[in-house]
């Protein structure tokens, strides 16, 4: 869902640059994050089943 329209089914993701994008293609909303930042969201007692790398 998008956080700016709340629209379903609008996202669109891709990386550009080792940055994920992901943009809603119905408002143009957009949030860019790279390696580090996902890294410091991931907490240790967590468990990572693995990340989406696009290739």
């Amino acid at each position: 869902m998008c956080p700016g329209c709340n629209a379903m089914d609008t996202l669109a993701f891709w990386r550009e640059d080792q940055v994920d994008v992901v943009a809603c293609v119905k408002c143009g909303h957009h949030r860019l994050q790279n390696e580090k930042q996902l890294e410091k969201h991931l907490r240790p007692q967590e468990q990572v089943i693995g990340i989406f790398h696009p290739e």
